[in-house]
């Protein structure tokens, strides 16, 4: 099943002026088309030329394409379970590509109340109806889209959600809505910034570990969080990744990463397979129990399993003052205040890690309680 916004794709092959991406090797090849003015993508500061250039020279749809950028998206494919991958530059502009170009102007994007600014900033981009439903409430979502679809029968509907949010800590419902949208013929969109490296086989996701890509549309990964890199891959069927080489427009007119940073990527990934990749991951898991365990009484919204604990108190200048005193304590935390968050809802929020001690873990949490 495809979107009818992808008959844009028939139209371009009619009209013969599909985009479609090129890999140009430069053996017996004068470069007449990239952006690379002065050549310094080729040199090291001693004027020695690399293996690896330090830049791409141009979008991918011109002079930037490499086998490294190919060979990195159809493992990514593999990896993650779809039949196509395509590479952004960031999770930012990956949000901005897809949901600006995705629907028409007849469609719906509905999407959780706290996803992330960048598929927000997309949707405003574009050119469909969109609203929000209550956050990871099924019922709302569920009415919401009844009445659209009884004004709009012929329209397609996206639903837009993240696996793990951010600034609460919690799961989707994803199985769930999943099952919802494929029973109702509607395009589900899944974020994984968050959950991404951390949870499945191999850190490959939450939707993988739950066994529900088929039911999906686009899963988005970022590789600047648990991948300890940067860049972000939308993946999905071979028409999605087709589609957004020809209308996506942060894929389109941006600089595409250096070949060196898709080689990095994969890099990465072999990171993740290793030993020390599964070592961390379950290190991980048991400094998330065990903050959970030592901070109970103040963790709000967050779930068990999250690597993302939300520290709740009873007012703002109580919120304030732990913050500094963990900050003087030589704790890096993130107090988040409104309007990132609804006034009185106001909280630090905590990322754990792999590499957190057991000790810092027992002293931090001393310090919060003894701020009460």
């Amino acid at each position: 099943m495809n979107p009818k916004s992808f008959k844009k794709l028939d139209e371009r092959i009619k009209e013969g002026n599909l985009r479609e991406l090129k890999v140009y090797s430069d053996d017996n090849k004068v470069d007449f088309f990239s952006n690379d003015y002065l050549g310094l993508s080729k040199f090291n500061v001693d004027e020695k030329q690399t293996s690896f250039p330090k830049g791409s020279g141009g979008s991918r749809l011109i002079s930037g394409n490499s086998k490294e950028a190919e060979e990195l998206e159809r493992f990514l494919a593999h990896f993650f379970g779809t039949s196509s991958a395509l590479v952004f530059n960031s999770g930012y502009d990956a949000n901005l590509g897809l949901f600006s170009s995705i629907g028409t102007r007849n469609d719906l994007i509905i999407y959780d109340e706290l996803i992330h600014a960048s598929m927000r900033d997309g949707i405003r981009l574009g050119v469909s109806k969109a609203f929000s439903f209550k956050h990871n409430d099924l019922i709302d979502l569920e009415k919401k889209i009844k009445l659209f679809k009884s004004k709009n029968p012929l329209s397609d509907i996206f639903v837009a959600v993240e696996s793990l949010y951010s600034m609460d800590g919690d799961f989707a419902p994803l199985e769930e809505i999943a099952l919802f949208c494929k029973k109702n013929k509607i395009f589900l969109i899944v974020d994984e910034a968050h959950s991404g490296g951390v949870f499945g086989k191999s850190g490959s996701g939450i939707c993988s570990d739950l066994g529900i890509n088929e039911f999906i549309f686009a899963k988005i990964i970022t590789f600047g969080k648990a991948f300890g890199s940067h860049g972000a891959v939308v993946l999905g069927s071979n028409k999605l990744r087709e589609f957004l080489i020809n209308f996506a427009r942060s894929f389109i007119y941006t600089t595409a990463l250096p070949p060196k940073s898709y080689f990095g990527i994969t890099n990465q990934f072999e990171l993740l397979h290793s030993p020390l990749g599964e070592k961390n991951r379950k290190k991980l898991q048991e400094n998330i129990k065990l903050f959970g365990t030592l901070n109970q009484k103040f963790i709000r919204y967050s779930s068990k399993e999250s690597p993302i604990q939300i520290l709740v108190f009873e007012d703002l200048e109580t919120t304030k003052k732990v913050a500094d005193k963990l900050l003087a304590a030589g704790f890096l935390v993130k107090t988040i205040l409104s309007p990132t968050v609804r006034k009185g809802q106001e909280r630090i929020r905590v990322c754990l890690h792999a590499f957190n001690s057991e000790e810092e873990i027992r002293k931090f949490s001393e310090l919060v309680l003894d701020q009460i």
